[in-house]
Parts: C-alpha cells; sequence; structure tokens
C-alpha cells in the first residue's frame, strides 16, 4: 500500500467522545498494521466552540487507552506545527492560490441578507437551504474596493453546477453526489480562520496522508474536498467513513441517554483493555465469533474491509462482560497495582485507629484477590462487595440475622470462639474447619447452624467467599474480634 500515514484530528470542545476514541483506534490499528504512522492532528479552528485544557485531555485520554501516536502537539514531527491555529498563514496561501483559479471567491453578504434567504427558500420548501452565489457576480474592482474598505467577509468554494461528484470509500464503495445539492461551503470564516473543509484538506496533503478514516457524519462534506483535492492537482487520499454509533433504540448515541465520554467510563472504573476491546467491536469484526481481544490481536486481524456501513449498537451490557473478562485474565499482581490505587481513592485509605490486623500489605491484598477474583467485574468491587476485608462490619444484614441468628447462637458462637483461641498463631484453613466440626459435634448440631452465624460475625453478609477462606485471610485475633464484637451488637440491636 506504499507508505501508510493516517491521522486523527479531533476539535478541542470538551472531552473525547467514544466515538471519537473509535474512530483513533481504527486509525490506530490500521497504521500499526501496515507499519505505518499514526499521527494526532488538533482541529482548533472553531474558536467559539474551543475549550481551555480540551486538548490536553484529549492527549491524556488517548494515552490511557494505549492509543500513542507518531507525531502530535506535544511530541512534534517532520510535518508540524500540529495545531491548525498555528499554520493559519498556510491556509491563507492555498485560499488565494483557489480564487486565483477560479475554485473560490470573496463573499461580502450580510448575515440579514443570508437569514432572509434562508427563509425565503425554506418558504418554497427547497429541500437543502443553499448560498445563491450573489457574491460570485463581483467584478474584480468591485471586490477590491470592498476589500480596502474593510468589509466583513468569508471565502466560499464555488461549487459548479450540474455534474457529478464522485470518489471510492474502502466501507460504502463507489459514491456519488450530484453537485446541485453540494452548497457553496465557507472556507475562510470572518475571522480570518479556515473552516474545517480547506484545513482539513490542507493539512491532509501536506501532511501526506494517505488514508482518511472517519465517522459517517463526515461522508456529506467528502465532496467538498474532493473538489478541493481536484482543483489543486492533489491526489486524492483513500476514503473510508465509519457507521454511526447507536443508542439501543437505534437512536444516535448521544450524552442526553447516557454516558459518552471516555473519562466517564475511566471514572467509572473500566479498564482500558476492556474499553478497547469493546469499542473496537462497533462496527467491526474479523469475520468469526471472537469478541475478546488484546490489543495486539487486534493489529493482527484488523482490516478497512471488515468494517460495516450499517450502524453499531453501543451494549453496556458487553461493555461489562468485556470489563469482568479483561480483569479475571489479569495477574493477581497486575490487579493488587489497580487494587491499592482504588483504595488509595476510598474511605479506606486511612486506617483506623488500633486496627493494626488489617494493614494493606501486599500480601494481604493479593489473597483477598485470590479469593474475589471470580466475584468481581471491577476493581472497586473489592471493595463495595468485600468491604468486611477492609473494616469489620458496623451493620449485619438483617435478612440473614432474622435467618441463623437463633436464641442459641451467641452460646454457640462463644464456644467456637475458644475453641478458636486454642489454635496455633496462624492457623490454616483445615484447622479452622477441624475446630468447628469439633464444637458442632460437642453441641449435636450440623455445621450449618454455626457456619452461617460465623460468616454473618465476621462480614455482616450471608453471600462471598467460603467463610474459611474470609477468616484465613482475616487472621485468628481478628476473626475472634469480630465474633465478639457481632456478639455484642447483634445481642442488643
Amino acid at each position: 500500500m506504499g507508505n501508510i500515514r493516517v491521522r486523527f484530528a479531533p476539535s478541542p470542545t470538551g472531552y473525547l467522545h467514544v466515538g471519537g476514541l473509535r474512530t483513533a483506534l481504527y486509525n490506530y490499528l490500521f497504521a500499526r498494521k501496515n507499519r505505518g504512522q499514526f499521527i494526532l492532528r488538533i482541529e482548533d479552528t472553531d474558536r467559539n466552540r474551543f475549550v481551555e485544557g480540551a486538548a490536553e485531555n484529549l492527549i491524556e485520554a488517548l494515552k490511557w487507552c494505549g492509543l500513542q501516536f507518531d507525531e502530535g502537539p506535544d511530541i512534534g514531527g517532520t510535518f508540524g506545527p500540529y495545531m491548525q491555529s498555528q499554520r493559519l498563514d498556510i491556509y491563507q496561501k492555498y485560499v488565494q492560490e483557489l480564487i486565483s483559479h477560479g475554485v473560490a471567491y470573496y463573499c461580502f453578504c450580510s448575515t440579514q441578507r443570508l437569514e432572509a434567504l434562508k427563509e425565503e427558500q425554506q418558504k418554497q420548501k427547497l429541500l437543502q437551504a443553499k448560498y445563491d452565489k450573489h457574491c460570485l457576480a463581483l467584478s474584480k474592482k468591485e471586490v477590491e474596493e470592498k476589500l480596502a474598505n474593510k468589509d466583513s467577509f468569508v471565502i466560499r468554494l464555488n461549487v459548479e453546477p450540474n455534474h457529478r461528484i464522485i470518489f471510492d470509500d474502502i466501507v460504502r464503495g463507489r459514491v456519488e453526489f450530484d453537485s446541485n445539492n453540494v452548497d457553496d461551503q465557507v472556507l475562510i470564516k470572518s475571522d480570518g480562520y479556515p473552516t474545517y473543509h480547506l484545513a482539513n484538506v490542507v493539512d491532509d496533503h501536506l501532511m501526506q496522508i494517505s488514508h482518511v478514516i472517519r465517522g459517517e457524519e463526515w461522508l456529506s462534506s467528502t465532496p467538498k474536498h474532493v473538489l478541493l483535492y481536484d482543483s489543486f492537482k492533489w491526489k486524492r487520499p483513500v476514503f473510508a467513513h465509519l457507521p454511526l454509533l447507536l443508542n439501543p433504540d437505534r437512536s444516535k448515541l448521544s450524552k442526553r441517554q447516557g454516558d459518552v465520554a471516555v473519562e466517564d467510563y475511566r471514572t467509572k472504573g473500566f479498564l482500558k483493555e476492556a474499553l478497547v476491546n469493546f469499542v473496537a467491536l462497533l462496527g467491526w469484526n474479523a469475520g468469526d465469533d471472537q469478541e475478546f481481544y488484546y490489543m495486539e490481536e487486534l493489529i493482527e486481524k484488523f482490516t478497512l474491509e471488515r468494517v460495516n456501513k450499517s450502524g453499531a449498537v453501543f451494549d453496556l451490557e458487553k461493555l461489562n462482560w468485556l470489563n469482568a473478562e479483561h480483569l479475571r485474565k489479569k495477574s493477581n499482581e497486575d490487579i493488587l497495582i489497580l487494587l491499592k490505587q482504588e483504595i488509595h481513592h476510598s474511605q479506606f485509605s486511612t486506617l483506623p485507629a488500633g486496627r493494626q490486623v488489617l494493614n494493606y500489605s501486599d500480601s494481604y491484598l493479593l489473597q483477598v484477590i485470590a479469593a474475589m477474583k471470580e466475584r468481581v467485574s471491577f476493581v472497586k468491587e473489592y471493595l463495595t462487595k468485600s468491604p468486611y476485608f477492609f473494616e469489620p462490619p458496623k451493620e449485619f444484614e438483617e435478612t440473614a440475622v432474622q435467618k441463623n441468628w437463633k436464641p442459641e447462637t451467641p452460646a454457640q458462637l462463644k464456644k467456637l470462639s475458644n475453641e478458636f483461641n486454642l489454635l496455633v498463631a496462624n492457623p490454616a484453613k483445615e484447622d479452622y474447619e477441624h475446630a468447628l466440626h469439633k464444637v458442632a459435634e460437642e453441641l449435636n448440631v450440623g455445621k450449618g447452624k454455626l457456619i452461617h452465624p460465623l460468616r454473618l460475625a465476621v462480614s455482616g453478609m450471608s453471600t462471598g467467599p467460603g467463610v474459611f477462606d474470609i477468616v484465613v485471610i482475616l487472621g485468628k485475633e481478628e476473626t475472634i474480634s469480630r465474633i465478639n464484637k457481632a456478639l455484642e451488637i447483634i445481642k442488643t440491636s
């Protein structure tokens, strides 16, 4: 395919939309698969929508997802600068070339005239409101006079009527537009900044972009871009327009119906591996039933030819499932790093005074991870589903108390606590099991009469890992302390 160079070119208007992540990811995968270059360019020419700090947030979100670009604003490159606001002189040079060739022209129409024109076209029930080329009829002398008077102007693309604009798209095949339906789009705004159309084409050419991979919403703009490429006599890039992202009701994915920012999912605790895996499947598959991927596998299998035309439904249940799968496939040591970060930002970041048993040592946390690994889908659930590993229970599950806490239970648990106290300093799981079995025989009761209240006493819950796994992790002293505390609280509640 020659020298593959692709780019992700977001506008710094806020957060990184998951649709933007999908576009960036497909560009990245295509570049890596074909040993090409992945470029980040910030298209910040719309000053009305510019958000301070948004570009830095975009860069940070991309790097968090593992999409490392080869050229960009913060690392430079041969074809910089990579912020469009730093390239204004370049656009002015090329738009003058378009004017000299009759492909672009000055437009001095007031806002009032343009609004009146639009209202008139709406009254005529035209399918599309278009500029009427009024200023194209101005003589060279009239244009020069208006420029000398410093009249406000924009520069428009001169779209010739009555011909077909045709281009090939990897995803959509042969695409045709009627030029009569293409507006004389503004190329340079009244503030001197270029619009997306001019800057996009000029930059893609000068940065030697070989493939333009972007969302379907830009498909209607492509005829204008094709006209610009042809007017400059530049080689067109290969186009690939990605399908829309949809809500389950097949409406366009929007913030009104849920989270759409990468930052939102990161804050909620989704793993970057799971999010990237999920987003990769929004409009692409390898032609088989595989759904679980690591980045290396995506790079190996990705092709633009396998991208679908139809919209891709954003299925949150699948994302949750993928997160659980990716988490369980991590080593306990890798989860330990994530769990310590989660603890640092939780209410368990500082130990209660005097609770030296729960010191959150690595060895302790690794035991917690092993016990809970098959029971959690998010790292934060190590804390929310088993808080008893991080602090003694303050409340006890009411239905479990009613079911398992009988009048004879306190005496039975007290006897069990005394038996535990006779064990060695660091009892094994089998030691606790034998001790409970012995007490059950002495009391002539089934082991369940002790196991369920024991679980309730040490965890406050009726579900979780095996109770003997819990007490081994907590240790003998902490287990006995919790039994005694439960006897006090439940007895008086």
